[in-house]
């Protein structure tokens, strides 16, 4: 924990601090960049960067922890740190990168509050972000320990096996080793990192959840192709550059390379009921840990509920069925925005979803993936249905805005 004196001026400065860490951030980024463009170029999503995303996440993390690091009582500071730990060690991080973010995070925030910064300051603030740091290097360590890895070391190259067509915006991608070796061991619901080197140089790094592992040696992803969109500020918000270069770009034959698999939201072994909820593209984590069940036998209680745009917008739509058709103890329900001509049922309705309509057991472990906006409404009614906070597991795709709050 914090010393007692830098813990004191933590909790006194956390309220300047935590209003401020939004403008400080983007100076840290521009700052960090600036002295190593080869970090933006290679490892920092360019996307959200633009977007301003990472600079959230990364403000919803410091603020979070050094919150929960000052707390009289509530959770642990490490519950915030997992699922960054599990993305950093997904992206190869290792300690020596931790100094270069000291070095420009602590110039932008004297940059920002200026003389506010004294010594003494500094100093507290100082000591929460190496408590910070020393934790997640500890949880990577662990991680690439695990993964049978030196640190960071988590990149190997595969081939394409096979890629289909799942929906008008949706390929699936069958990777696999050139010589038929096996994989690592993934656990259900986790994702790996694929890396492609853009036209302009760049060896952009995104995440994919792992769909299945169709044999030993082989990991299936699913790819949805971003398009150029709307954003909030009536700018428009560029296309996906990764998921468009793996749509145009990557066939049978090519090589590409991928991490280890990493990631948080992993399906739990218990006899408890299980929900599964997603929405669009969110459906790809569940499809995964569908498959385990399925594989295994499970005779656990599921009830499995996706929203979609419509029908045939809707990726793995036949497989999803198929996969719940073959658990005895499951149930499917689906909504689509626009269901077209089929005549609305008991398991199939027109717009959002809806969990008026369905019994939610009230000792169910729920994982929940799909758009923000739907989750944090998904998780507001499965709190309001007495579902317990810490039975409610979810996976974010992109930098973790929802941190501060969830």
């Amino acid at each position: 924990m914090l010393s007692t004196k830098s813990a004191q001026v933590v909790k006194a400065t956390l309220p300047v601090i935590g209003a401020a860490i939004g403008d400080i951030t983007p100076v840290f980024y521009q700052r960090m960049f600036a002295a190593h463009p080869e970090l933006e170029r290679d490892l920092f999503n360019r996307g959200n960067q633009a977007q301003g995303d990472q600079q959230s996440a990364l403000a919803g993390a410091i603020a979070a922890y050094a919150t929960l690091l000052v707390a009289d009582d509530g959770r642990d500071p490490l519950d915030v740190l997992g699922r960054i730990a599990h993305k950093h060690a997904s992206l190869g991080i290792t300690e020596d990168q931790y100094p270069i973010v000291h070095e420009h995070l602590f110039a932008a925030i004297v940059e920002v509050l200026g003389d506010a910064v004294t010594p003494e300051v500094a100093s507290a603030w100082d000591e929460v972000y190496w408590h910070m740091a020393g934790a997640l290097v500890t949880i990577e360590k662990r991680l690439y320990a695990e993964t049978g890895v030196a640190d960071g070391a988590v990149w190997r190259t595969l081939v394409l096996r096979s890629r289909l067509q799942e929906s008008p915006d949706t390929v699936s991608f069958v990777l696999g080793t050139a010589d038929g070796s096996a994989l690592p061991e993934s656990r259900p619901g986790q994702y790996v990192s694929v890396q492609v080197a853009l036209p302009d140089g760049a060896r952009q790094i995104r995440q994919y959840s792992l769909t299945h592992a169709p044999e030993v040696s082989e990991w299936r992803i699913s790819v949805k192709a971003l398009p150029a969109r709307p954003g909030d500020d009536a700018t428009t918000l560029p296309a996906g550059e990764v998921s468009n270069f793996l749509h145009r770009e990557l066939f049978e034959g090519d090589e590409i390379s991928v991490s280890a698999p990493f990631g948080d939201l992993v399906l739990q072994d218990s006899e408890d009921p299980l929900v599964l909820i997603s929405a669009g593209i969110g459906i790809t984590p569940i499809i995964g840990i569908l498959h385990y069940l399925a594989g295994t036998g499970s005779k656990r209680r599921v009830l499995v509920l996706h929203a979609d745009r419509s029908p045939a917008r809707h990726a793995h739509r036949q497989e999803l069925k198929e996969l719940v058709a073959a658990l005895p103890s499951a149930t499917l329900h689906r909504w689509y925005e626009d269901l077209g001509v089929r005549p609305p049922r008991d398991v199939l309705s027109a717009g959002r979803v809806d969990l008026g309509l369905v019994e939610i057991p009230a000792d169910a472990q729920v994982y929940l993936c799909g758009p923000l906006p739907f989750m944090e409404s998904v998780r507001r009614t499965l709190i309001e249905r007495h579902i317990a906070e810490a039975d409610i597991h979810y996976e974010v795709f992109g930098p973790d805005k929802w941190l501060a709050s969830a």
